[in-house]
């Protein structure tokens, strides 16, 4: 097996290396990630067209074949895919993301992105996160809360799971979306299948403008968090707030049936002569 790991939080991600480790048991591991910090980036590839990226021999500790591309995840998955780095991969993991990428934050997640990415080429992919608890709540910065995360919990599953994928390969091409809790793996004992919930457990619900000392008319964005609500069950945040493992298959978007008289007659009009 040729496996490519990747993630959105940089090359330099302790996640990234602990989930590295984990999967050198199953075959050849490649890493190609972000020189630098791209959380959030979704699917994006970046405007190619206008810049020239650039891809530089990394660092990374027991790997030999690892790159740092100056772009997104999707975009070191794309350039993967098509051969810049040797044969494409077999298989895309991304992560070990600090954080729970549950809810509609899958539609955002740089993590995902990148596995929807190798999907989009026939390649299956897993993408790893940890839930982080506390964040968002008043008073509690980002660095405080990911400190002391238990990465390799979240690689042991992961392992588990792309054993069985690379034993029954997903056919068509398939992305799992695997949150796991951030315990002790012998203190979690709960796993389930899930749906994408609506919201994330915690959510941004308000953006005010705060004015840049020294800058007329220029401002920074500050972002409120609302209180954790529970969640409907058999979601991924449920399981999230239940500190269970949770398992998404994530589809390909599709079309729907969906009929609009109005638009029928709109476009029949101005398109008629």
């Amino acid at each position: 097996m040729r496996l490519l790991l990747t993630n959105d939080d940089g090359i330099n991600s302790v996640g990234l290396l602990v989930l590295a480790r984990a999967m050198q048991q199953f075959g050849d591991v490649q890493i190609v990630a972000p020189d630098s910090e791209y959380s959030g980036a979704g699917a994006a590839i970046g405007a190619i067209w206008e810049m020239r990226p650039e891809v530089e021999e990394a660092h990374v500790e027991g790997f030999d074949d690892a790159w740092a591309v100056s772009g997104p995840p999707a975009l070191c998955v794309m350039f993967a895919r098509m051969g810049a780095f040797g044969p494409p991969p077999d298989l895309v993991i991304s992560g070990i993301n600090p954080g729970a990428n549950v809810g509609r934050s899958v539609y955002h997640s740089g993590t995902i992105g990148a596995a929807i990415t190798g999907r989009n080429g026939g390649i299956s992919g897993v993408a790893v996160s940890q839930s982080v608890t506390d964040f968002g709540v008043e008073g509690q910065a980002w660095e405080e809360s990911i400190k002391g995360l238990r990465w390799q919990t979240a690689a042991d599953v992961a392992a588990v799971c792309v054993r069985a994928m690379i034993e029954s390969p997903p056919v068509p091409a398939s992305i799992l979306n695997i949150n796991v809790p951030n315990l002790p793996l012998d203190e979690i004992g709960k796993w389930s299948w899930t749906s994408v919930g609506h919201k994330p457990p915690r959510a941004m619900v308000e953006a005010t403008l705060s004015p840049k000392t020294g800058h007329t008319g220029r401002f920074h964005v500050d972002i409120g968090y609302g209180t954790e609500h529970p969640q409907p069950p058999g979601t991924d945040t449920a399981a999230v707030q239940d500190q269970t493992v949770s398992l998404t298959w994530l589809s390909a978007i599709t079309a729907l049936e969906n009929e609009n008289p109005g638009i029928d007659l709109n476009l029949d009009s101005l398109l008629s002569g």
